[in-house]
């Protein structure tokens, strides 16, 4: 039993593998019709049912066994030239590939129940013995020697499930959790090589001239080098592909431009660019979002973009790019934009702000507004090109991540939404500081900028600290009176650190600086995971726990301040 569980789980990963890419396949395949440049991409759709039906006959799925089959079927009529790619053929095809996947989870969830399968199969069959698709006149594709062997329906099921060839295969499957455990370890090590290189450091400080310290701090630095690559490695294999979130949009931008009689082309980039395993689980449904909103509210109608000059096709792009220990992330759009005049408008009948800061804010914190959670209604908010439904949703998940969330639009042209991703959420560098007696790390990916300010330049407005940085008035919070900490009071001078989520800035005062460190994120447990504006803590060189702070939650507490100053002074 035991043997066969095993099939049965490679049965369930190989078949989600293949179902993966039919989708996008699919999609292409619509796009491009039945001619000679789809031969390959046919044949290669076919296969994949071909596989998918052999392997559930061979362990006796037959529900499976009997939609494949229909399906595959129709696909070789299509690679016959005997069926054209139409919009109706491919919804029922699209609509086999759905079933296929309710029925796999119904296998991984051992779920015995029969599913109802009547109305996809009389859809095949509808297709199927539809006489107006026939063109005999059209000669088939010509299929290479291997092609043809998989094409007979007679072929017995029993042969397609086999082993793999393993001659120079350098790969093998591996428990996820398994990774988990070796992430954490190297993370460990990570700790006490930061420690080590701290014993190192005082000892070259104390016996600078004793022969013996030299080899100690060669072998330190080795070690540093060697920890190094190791996490690096580690790192790698953790990373996957971001296509596998894109793959799912294709066919979600497909359904939707066929049940709202729009024309939309989804362009792709950058698929190949990898990110931690655990970023890419938790990136999907933001993107989900972000696509949804762009297909449905920021597209126009193929006659109002023609009104409007442009062509009828509307175009979403969705790109990624590494940037420094980043992933950015772009959706874009050439739909109707999003008007921040309407987004405050809105903002204020919701009661989210009030209007005197309304008619303060810049266009950049208008279109942020968004994301405030409240913002969205149930309704589609067409007034302001529909932005909103589930963003406050996009905002959490990403800042969850320690990333940001960026906006650009252009009335009439389009928008763009920016993702800016840490590659991994385990190990990060962070700025350390100190306050009184407290050490506490800031993600360095957030600062922006250190500088050093006499208490003179530190102004009040309205019981709230400012200074004023580059013709501009910075907002200042205090760690000291975040945290309830004791500070000495003769410091003629104090540190600021610039720190930046999107396009708002918050300065952050601070005693000390005490420079870069690479820190591994711990969470702090359910009894301490309430703790507003602390992320996570980590373990510095010399065995201190120190806090990571949540820049996101300082910023969100310096806004929500600056909004209550703003009202009070208007």
């Amino acid at each position: 039993m035991d043997e066969m569980q095993e099939i049965i789980q490679d049965f369930i990963i190989e078949t989600k593998e293949l179902i993966e890419n039919l989708d996008q396949d699919l999609v292409a395949l619509e796009k491009i019709g039945t001619d000679e440049d789809s031969k390959e991409l046919l044949n290669s759709i076919f296969r994949a049912a071909h596989t998918i039906k052999g392997a559930s006959g061979f362990l006796g799925f037959t529900q499976l066994v009997d939609t494949c089959h229909k399906t595959e079927n129709l696909l070789n009529k299509l690679r016959h030239g005997e069926k054209e790619v139409t919009p109706v053929v491919m919804d029922v095809i699209l609509d086999a590939v759905d079933i296929i996947k309710i029925l796999l989870s119904k296998v991984e969830n051992k779920d015995e129940d029969e599913y109802p399968l009547e109305e996809i199969l009389a859809k095949l069959d509808d297709i199927l013995e539809a006489k107006e698709d026939v063109q005999p006149e059209k000669a088939p594709p010509v299929m290479d020697k291997k092609e043809e062997e998989i094409t007979s329906p007679q072929e017995p099921e029993e042969q397609v499930v086999q082993k793999k060839e393993v001659k120079g295969d350098k790969t093998i499957r591996i428990d996820t959790d398994r990774l988990d455990d070796v992430m954490n370890l190297v993370g460990e090590l990570v700790l006490e090589r930061n420690r080590l290189l701290r014993i190192v450091k005082g000892l070259e400080e104390k016996y600078e001239d004793d022969d013996d310290v030299l080899p100690l701090s060669e072998n330190g630095a080795r070690m540093d080098l060697l920890t190094t690559d190791l996490q690096m490695a580690v790192m790698k294999t953790r990373m996957q592909p971001v296509k596998k979130v894109f793959s799912k949009f294709p066919r979600m931008v497909r359904d939707f431009a066929r049940s709202s009689g729009k024309e939309i082309e989804l362009q792709m980039e950058g698929e190949e660019t990898e990110l931690d395993k655990s970023v890419i689980e938790e990136i999907g449904d933001p993107m989900v979002h972000l696509i949804r909103n762009s297909v449905d509210h920021g597209i126009e109608p193929p006659d109002e973009r023609e009104k409007n000059g442009k062509s009828r096709q509307g175009r979403v792009t969705l790109s990624a790019y590494h940037e420094g220990d980043n992933i950015v992330i772009e959706i874009e759009d050439d739909g109707r934009g999003i008007d921040s005049e309407k987004i405050k408008l809105k903002a204020v009948e919701k009661g989210l702000i009030g209007k005197p800061e309304a008619e303060l804010m810049s266009k950049k914190e208008a279109l942020n507004l968004i994301f405030a959670p409240g913002f969205s209604t149930a309704e589609k908010v067409t007034d302001i090109s529909g932005r909103g439904v589930g963003m406050d949703v996009v905002k959490t998940n990403i800042s969850n991540l320690n990333g940001i969330v960026d906006i650009e639009s252009e009335i009439g042209k389009g928008s763009r939404f920016i993702l800016k991703l840490p590659l991994t959420v385990a190990i990060i560098d962070a700025l350390m500081v100190g306050v009184g007696e407290e050490i506490f790390a800031m993600p360095l990916a957030s600062v922006i900028e250190t500088i050093r300010v006499a208490k003179g330049e530190i102004k009040t407005i309205s019981d709230k600290e400012v200074i004023s940085l580059r013709d501009g008035v910075l907002s200042l919070v205090r760690l000291s009176n975040e945290f309830d900490i004791e500070t000495s009071e003769d410091l003629d001078r104090l540190y600021v650190v610039v720190i930046g989520l999107a396009e708002k800035r918050v300065g952050v005062i601070v005693e000390r600086l005490y420079g870069q460190e690479e820190v591994v994120i711990k969470p702090l447990g359910d009894y301490l995971s309430n703790i507003d504006g602390v992320s996570g803590a980590t373990v510095t060189g010399d065995g201190k726990v120190v806090l990571i702070l949540d820049i996101s939650i300082l910023i969100q507490k310096q806004i929500d301040a600056k909004s209550l100053m703003t009202n009070s002074i208007l």
